[in-house]
């Protein structure tokens, strides 16, 4: 089970203290998927950071099973069983996607499961294991590809950072399907930062961040009717979506 309690992050914006979150208490159970979403900007994505050690919190507490992760570092973090994907992946110049997988599962991956791994998430293995996961790769492909990796481990908790961001609608409808096979088995806990619809109504809890708060949380049953009260209403009060550029961030009401 992962707690956060009265997390709190601060930065100096033009010589002022600016907070960028502000006294947020959460939890993730067991095998729950919780759902983060809400407006561009209201600190979605610093939660996410801050949870994995990418920033560090001015206050609160990270417990993940009852230990405390809060001074610890990124790595430290990832061997308790935390699993992380970007919002936007690093490139990694001179490394093949196969030997990236592997480093990611922490042993030698036959190329039978390599493919597996980037099937679920879109991709042939036969056109990307020998290639190098450097600038060469579009956003939206290296975007599957560091999915991939964090579905090459088991983790205790997995978070995603807008998994739908830059990628085309097949390949979301897959990696769906492999959120959906994750959360039946219950073997892992899920945390989605997301303004995807479909995402939003596959979670058992839902939480709306704003400027750095949390604006409201509840259940699916209860949050769904808040966040979808009218006909293609938006679930993130996103004033960017409906980009209409064809990929699945083009529009946050997608059924």
């Amino acid at each position: 089970m992962l707690e956060v309690k009265h997390l709190a992050y601060e930065v100096i914006d033009n010589g002022n203290p600016r907070k960028l979150i502000d006294d947020v208490s959460f939890s993730v159970g067991d095998g729950e998927m919780l759902v983060i979403t809400g407006p561009n900007g209201g600190g979605k994505s610093t939660i996410a950071k801050l949870l994995m050690g990418i920033e560090k919190a001015d206050a609160g507490e990270i417990l993940l099973d009852g230990q405390d992760l809060s001074s610890m570092t990124i790595d430290e973090r990832a061997n308790a069983g935390i699993g992380y994907a970007f919002q936007q992946p690093p490139a990694f110049k001179g490394m093949t996607v196969e030997r990236l997988l592997q480093l990611a599962a922490g042993q030698p991956l036959t190329e039978a499961v390599c493919c597996e791994l980037l099937s679920s998430v879109g991709m042939c293995a036969r056109e990307y294991l020998k290639r190098e996961a450097d600038a060469t790769l579009s956003g939206g492909e290296r975007k599957r590809i560091e999915i991939a990796t964090v579905l090459a481990k088991p983790h205790k908790i997995c978070i995603f950072d807008e998994p739908e961001a830059g990628i085309d609608l097949w390949s979301f409808s897959m990696l769906v399907k492999r959120f959906e096979e994750i959360h039946r088995t219950k073997k892992e806990s899920l945390l989605l930062i997301s303004h995807q619809e479909k995402i939003i109504r596959m979670a058992d809890r839902i939480l709306v961040v704003n400027d750095g708060k949390i604006q409201d949380v509840g259940s699916r049953e209860e949050m769904l009717p808040k966040l979808f009260a009218g006909e293609g209403g938006c679930a993130c009060m996103n004033e960017d979506a409906g980009k209409g550029d064809g990929s699945c961030e083009a529009g946050c009401s997608s059924r």
